[in-house]
C-alpha cells in the first residue's frame, strides 16, 4: 500500500491524502485542498491512476478542490449519501466499500463534527484482512476530537460524536490514525502538531476520546469552543454548490 500525506498550512491548516495500490496502479485522494494538478502530478509520479476522490465531510474552514479534481480525472466524487448538494456525486452509506486494487476502503458514517461525516477504514489485502489505518477527517484528531457546532447544534453534534467515538474505540490499538487536521486548525482545540497517531495511543492519552460516559463527553465538548472560522457558513455553502465562494 502507498500512503502519502499532504500537510497544508496556508490558507488553512489541514491534511489530505493519496492512498493507493502500487501493484494495481490504483489510488484514491482524500480531502484535497491543493489544486488538482498537485495530486494528479504526485499520483503520476507514484504510478497511480486516481479512481476515487473523497471528501470526508462538507468543509467549513476551506474550499474543497475535490469536485474539481474529480472532474479533471473522471473519477467519482464521493460524499455521504445524506449530503444535499447542487451537483452530482457518488453517495455512499455506512458499510460501503471502495476497492482500489489490493487496497480496500470501508466507509464508516461517523457523524458529530458534521452530520454527514465519513471515516475511511483501510486494509491492504496483500498484508492482512485486518485494517491497517483509518482516515478520520475531523472526527478523531491527534490530541482531541473535532468541534461539533459548525453544521448542527453543538450538543446534538456532541452526542452524535460520542457514539462515533464509541465505534472508533472498538478498533485495534495498532490501527494508524490519519486525521484531517493538526495543531493550529480552527476545527479542534488541544490538537498535536504530530499529524498521525494510533487508536491505542489516542485511547490512552487523548483526554476527550478516552471519556466513556456520554454526559461527561458532551460537557467536555461544549467547553472552550473556539470562535467559528471566518466565513464558515459561506464556505460550507460553496462546497455544496449553493453559493459563490467567499471572497
Amino acid at each position: 500500500m502507498i500512503v502519502r500525506q499532504f500537510l497544508h498550512t496556508n490558507p488553512v491548516i489541514a491534511a489530505s491524502y493519496i492512498i493507493g495500490c502500487g501493484g494495481k496502479s490504483a489510488g484514491i485522494v482524500v480531502d484535497p485542498v491543493d489544486a488538482p494538478d498537485v495530486y494528479m502530478q504526485r499520483a503520476s509520479e507514484l504510478g497511480l491512476s486516481i479512481r476515487f476522490v473523497v471528501d470526508t465531510h462538507v468543509h467549513a474552514d476551506h474550499l474543497s478542490t475535490g469536485r474539481a479534481l474529480a472532474g479533471r480525472t473522471g473519477a467519482p466524487y464521493v460524499l455521504h449519501e445524506s449530503v444535499q448538494a447542487q451537483f452530482d456525486f457518488q453517495g455512499v452509506a455506512d458499510g460501503a466499500r471502495l476497492e482500489i486494487g489490493n487496497v480496500v476502503v470501508d466507509v464508516l458514517h461517523l457523524p458529530g463534527h458534521t452530520p454527514e461525516h465519513l471515516n475511511l477504514l483501510v486494509a491492504d489485502r496483500t498484508r492482512a484482512s485486518e485494517p491497517w489505518l483509518v482516515v478520520t477527517g475531523h472526527t478523531l484528531m491527534v490530541g482531541d476530537m473535532g468541534r461539533t457546532e459548525l453544521a448542527t447544534a453543538a450538543e446534538d453534534g456532541a452526542r452524535a460524536l460520542f457514539a462515533s467515538a464509541q465505534r472508533l474505540r472498538t478498533l485495534p490499538d495498532y490501527v494508524t490514525v490519519l486525521p484531517g487536521a493538526f495543531a493550529g486548525s480552527v476545527c479542534g482545540r488541544a490538537l498535536s502538531a504530530t499529524p498521525m497517531s494510533t487508536i491505542g495511543f489516542e485511547r490512552r492519552f487523548n483526554k476527550t476520546f478516552a471519556i466513556d460516559d456520554e454526559s461527561q463527553f458532551v460537557d467536555a465538548m461544549l467547553r472552550d469552543i473556539p470562535p467559528a472560522p471566518p466565513g464558515a457558513a459561506e464556505a460550507r455553502a460553496a462546497n455544496l454548490g449553493l453559493a459563490l465562494a467567499p471572497r
